[in-house]
């Protein structure tokens, strides 16, 4: 399963950790869960899944703490508690992979992660995507 930090967090712990100052990094006090339809990369992109046309779709907000993520010193990080987004309203079309983000679609808006579903999920009118702990995995590369 493909996935990484993105460029943006790269930079910003480099920074913080070895004394930079064009990247003060603060941790977020929540992250925002994004879907894709076309998986982003390091530098961002992808096509996450769109607010227009009466789909419901929004980024789901999470605490950024150790409940809802499962402590990293047994390897990976994955959530601790189920994610779940709203019930569309619209096809989302089939989501192949997820985003953490700093903000809602507005604000900093940066993606700090990101990563490939092990199976792409295709999402109708009607559906509620879900992810139970343990399947939102986050590594380093």
């Amino acid at each position: 399963m493909a996935g990484s930090k993105s460029d943006y967090l790269e930079n910003a712990i480099l920074d913080h950790v070895l004394g930079g100052v064009s990247h003060p990094f603060a941790v977020p006090a929540h992250v925002y869960i994004a879907l894709y339809t076309v998986d982003p990369s390091d530098p961002g992109g992808g096509t996450e899944v769109t607010q227009a046309g009466g789909t419901l779709y929004d980024r789901v907000e999470v605490d950024n703490d150790d409940t809802t993520w499962h402590d990293a010193a047994a390897g990976p990080k994955h959530n601790d508690i189920a994610v779940t987004f709203p019930l569309a309203g619209a096809p989302w079309g089939t989501v192949t992979s997820f985003g953490i983000f700093d903000s809602a679609i507005g604000g900093a808006n940066n993606l700090l992660y990101w990563g490939e579903l092990t199976v792409d999920k295709p999402v109708g009118i009607g559906d509620t995507p879900n992810f139970p702990p343990g399947t939102l995995v986050v590594t380093e590369d």
